[in-house]
């Protein structure tokens, strides 16, 4: 019969007393008997609970003169969540804050096991372990080693401050001793952030050669953290840097790397992309981000991005239900080879302002929308317009009324009024100022139809048919924005499809296509659109390959695919009526739970309004095996089937446990160009779990079977 001990009056009496302010420690017991000599001896399923310690064991025995308390173990002590300690024997007070534990191990937040002859308890703070050995993997009773530990003669763990003290530290791999280190801290798994070094990465690429990087974290309050990397090779000398810092209403991230190496000797090279976002008054936004580079190939070199052009940007924004404004600056830079940012519009000045409304007397909705737009190039050369600057203001009032028919169709009617106006300066044909005044109409039918099969399968099918006119004429401006147009099932029933307001379609137009969709009960999904545009006059400026060019467009086929079982498929063709194919894109993708697989083709013809002189046709493919519970093997691959060539190709092999994640990566790049050259590349991290607050997952944890 368990007994519970509240209030003894020999016994309890000065073991709260001793506990001062602590909270009155509560014994449970199968049997429990007091001596003569004032001796306490409890046994049979013993616990004790003391606020947040709880210590469970075979027996407990407490003098009440000497005033300590004696465990025979097995014995567990728990420390709130995240503290355990298992023992064969200890030497308590009776707050249990201070003592001995003998033959211990220390686990801490199920992750990291410490095991030590023996633990002294101090102010339940301090654990000092003494012979100890320290590991995240799991030890197995075979005899055979962890995959890694570290040993040393005193380890101190301060639960307060979530930190590891080591003296004269040994790192050991299975049981082979690698290095020795007299002092060494590290963080315990409880703490997310603290000062110091994290996972050291190899990197060797064939134009800097080996190189090692090695992160120093440095927590500069709870809101703030800096990251240095310095990165030394033969070849450079180079210093990373990554500093975050969060707000009340905001956050800022900066990264960035200054260098000097042999690629390009006695010269600085440096970037730093950062961005920033902020809660303003009257849900006000204001964001920025910042890129810049210190010369076209620095980024490509050392593996920072693949972008070819930055852009750098400031604006305040606010989004509601029935509102929404922007104001922007921007600022370009391109990096590609040929290119010159004095001829190109590097900076730019947007304003929107859009509305919505929603009348009381009468249906339908009003919408509202004024665009300024100013873009700038830094050359004073009039011919070709090489220094042109263009500032336009586009405004639109627009009326939406839409019915549903008894038989089920569907009425999408519109009115709208344009206004434009356009100033250029320093160009020799397009200089002076214009302007336009353009009425818009459309009325669309839909007819939606559903059904559902036997089988439980609910199919939708949808033909539409749109009639619209946009009057005016095209003002006389340059085309700046509107040379990349994509015609897709997205906009097949817009009044415009180019991208900016300084092109429209001043034209009647009958668009008409078909929307057919699938739903089975076993989770298939399917969706398949179709449509083509009709006009009365040709509309300039459209490209051969947006497929929209002349009285009737190609035809617009897209579709997807999705199944339960992880296969997606998805695609988009623009062709004409002799099947002569102006564009085309494909992705799909495979997943389970040991393999996932995608890849994407994509083909474009040769199109010189969009600077492209030849045809593009390229395949990537990219995809990750498990085969088994800790490797993971992982490619990519870029193949430009029209050069029959290939562009970039990796592979990478991973391994991770319980304790231990390591991930090698090889990368080979094929493109050239005046300011970058073929390269590859390879990579080597090794990470120790167990000091940080991520572990692994239990899928990665070893058998002992």
């Amino acid at each position: 019969m368990r007994a519970l001990l509240l209030c003894l009056s020999l016994i309890s009496v000065p073991w709260m007393a001793a506990a001062q302010t602590q909270e009155p420690a509560v014994l449970v017991a199968d049997d429990v008997s007091v001596s003569r000599e004032r001796v306490l001896t409890a046994r049979g399923n013993v616990e004790v609970f003391q606020g947040d310690v709880s210590l469970t064991a075979r027996a407990i025995i407490y003098d009440q003169g000497s005033g300590q308390l004696r465990f025979e173990g097995p014995l567990t002590l728990r420390d709130g969540e995240d503290v355990l300690i298992l023992a064969n024997a200890a030497e308590l007070d009776p707050d249990l804050r201070n003592g001995i534990l003998r033959s211990a191990r220390l686990v801490i937040d199920q992750q990291l096991q410490l095991a030590a002859i023996q633990i002294n308890r101090v102010d339940a703070r301090y654990s000092q372990l003494y012979k100890a050995a320290v590991s995240s993997c799991r030890v197995c009773n075979d005899g055979r080693p962890p995959l890694w530990q570290i040993r040393a003669k005193r380890i101190v763990h301060d639960q307060e401050e979530q930190q590891l003290y080591f003296d004269r530290a040994q790192f050991w791999i299975r049981s082979i001793p690698i290095f020795y280190l007299p002092r060494l801290r590290l963080p315990d798994p409880t703490l997310e952030r603290a000062t110091g070094f994290l996972i050291p990465s190899i990197r060797t690429t064939s134009q800097l050669g080996s190189g090692i990087k090695v992160p120093y974290f440095i927590r500069l309050g709870d809101t703030r953290d800096l990251t240095l990397t310095p990165y030394l090779s033969g070849e450079t000398q180079t210093l990373e840097l990554r500093y975050r810092q969060a707000f009340a209403k905001g956050r800022i991230d900066f990264e960035g790397a200054f260098t000097r190496d042999n690629l390009i000797p006695d010269t600085d090279r440096y970037y730093l992309f950062g961005t920033g976002t902020f809660d303003l008054r009257n849900d006000f936004t204001l964001s920025f981000d910042i890129e810049l580079s210190s010369d076209d190939a620095y980024l490509t070199q050392y593996g920072y991005s693949d972008k070819d052009r930055l852009d750098s940007e400031i604006a305040i924004t606010r989004t509601r239900r029935d509102e929404y404004i922007h104001a922007g600056l921007i600022g370009y830079n391109t990096l590609i080879s040929g290119e010159d940012n004095s001829t190109l519009p590097t900076l730019v000045l947007d304003g929107t302002y859009e509305r919505r409304i929603f009348p009381t007397s009468i249906d339908g909705e009003f919408r509202l929308g004024v665009q300024a737009h100013a873009h700038h190039r830094s050359s004073n050369n009039t011919v070709s317009g090489e220094g042109r600057d263009v500032t336009r203001i586009h405004g639109e009032l627009a009326y939406l009324k839409a019915w549903t028919l008894r038989g089920g169709m569907r009425i999408d009617s519109q009115l709208a009024l344009n206004f434009d106006a356009f100033d250029t300066r320093q160009d020799d044909v397009f200089e002076g100022s214009e302007t336009d005044v353009v009425p818009q109409a459309a009325i669309a039918l839909r007819y939606p139809l559903s059904k559902t099969s036997a089988d439980g399968a609910v199919q939708f099918l949808e033909p539409f048919v749109q009639l619209s006119f946009t009057g005016g004429n095209q003002a006389n401006v340059a085309n700046d924005e509107s040379t990349r147009v994509e015609f897709d099932e997205g906009n097949l029933l817009s009044l415009s499809r180019f991208p900016e307001e300084d092109r429209r379609e001043h034209t009647t137009a009958l668009a008409f296509g078909l929307n057919w969709a699938r739903y089975d009960p076993d989770g298939w999904e399917s969706y398949v659109s179709f449509g083509q545009i009709l006009r009365d006059t040709e509309v300039s400026d459209f490209s051969t390959t947006s497929g929209l060019g002349g009285l009737s467009s190609d035809f617009l086929f897209a579709g997807q695919l999705r199944t339960q079982a992880g296969l997606a498929l998805g695609g988009r063709v623009l062709f004409d009526e002799v099947l002569d194919f102006s564009k085309a894109e494909f992705r799909g993708d495979w997943s389970n739970q040991s393999l996932t697989l995608g890849g994407s083709y994509l083909w474009l013809i040769e199109d010189a309004l969009e600077d492209r002189t030849k045809a593009v046709s390229e395949l990537t493919l990219d995809g990750a095996y498990r085969f088994d519970s800790r490797w993971t093997v992982s490619g990519n691959w870029r193949y430009d089937v029209e050069d029959d060539r290939t562009a970039r190709a990796g592979l990478g092999l991973g391994y991770e446990n319980e304790c231990v994640a390591l991930d090698f990566t090889v990368e080979r790049s094929f493109e050239s160009s005046t300011s970058v050259e073929p390269s590859t590349s390879f990579g080597f991290t090794v990470a120790l779990r167990g000091f940080a607050a991520q572990n692994g997952t239990e899928s990665y944890t070893k058998s002992c079977s």
